[in-house]
């Protein structure tokens, strides 16, 4: 294969059409076969456990109201677990991921599921670059640095998968908008920030803003809409 032929087979990427049919066949590839979904599933249960200790040292810290939206990542984990957990029984029976349900609860799980996993899987290459000296000169900086933003990208690369069974509405969108406006105001307005090597200011709040309503949109341009199965 020549190189012109790369290049026009990644030009076919700008077609949604070609797009929905690339994540089709991944999430068939990892999530539809019972053995590669059961290691997603165990490598999102290891992810989970690194977020709560990551948050559990200063959660004290934290009205117990509003661990939620403080321990951000592990609740992004959670929720795109619980997106796996609803497709667990279409997998062992072996049926096609397209034809999981779908109803409003679930449009609603699996459009903020994604916007988290989308949102704190990118926000570590803003927080973390801002302080790019401070982390990479850190002990266990391989860690506490590349092994941070390594994880936290298969957060994008797992929720990239959802809209190939999963659906969405208007009101699932505007929830995820709220809740991630909610939790910007939450870290850098009362100061319930994850733990950080620095002080955040004004750029890091006007960034992850800026991520959580990109997350958005990419979700309301990736889902089928619930409202157009029932139509």
């Amino acid at each position: 294969m020549s190189r012109f032929d790369g290049v026009r087979r990644l030009r076919r990427l700008r077609s949604p059409r070609v797009r929905r049919r690339v994540r089709a066949a991944l999430a068939e590839e990892l999530l539809g076969a019972p053995r590669s979904f059961a290691a997603v599933c165990a490598f999102t249960l290891f992810m989970l456990g690194v977020g709560v200790a990551y948050y559990a040292p200063t959660a004290g810290t934290v009205p117990p109201a509003l661990w939620p939206l403080y321990a951000d990542s592990a609740v992004a984990v959670a929720l795109g677990g619980g997106v796996l957990a609803a497709i667990a029984p279409t997998v062992r029976r072996g049926d096609p991921l397209a034809e999981a349900p779908a109803s409003r609860g679930l449009a609603y799980l699996q459009t903020i599921a994604f916007v988290w996993l989308v949102q704190f899987g990118l926000w570590p290459l803003v927080s973390l670059n801002l302080a790019f000296a401070e982390y990479v000169a850190a002990p266990d900086a391989w860690i506490y640095y590349w092994g941070v933003i390594g994880t936290h990208l298969l957060f994008v690369g797992l929720a990239l998968l959802f809209p190939a069974f999963g659906r969405t509405t208007r009101g699932a969108l505007a929830t995820a908008l709220a809740l991630g406006v909610a939790n910007v105001g939450l870290d850098y307005g009362l100061g319930y920030h994850p733990p950080l090597l620095y002080e955040p200011g004004a750029g890091l709040a006007a960034a992850t803003l800026a991520i959580a309503v990109g997350a958005v949109a990419l979700a309301a341009r990736s889902f089928p809409r619930l409202d157009e199965d029932a139509s």
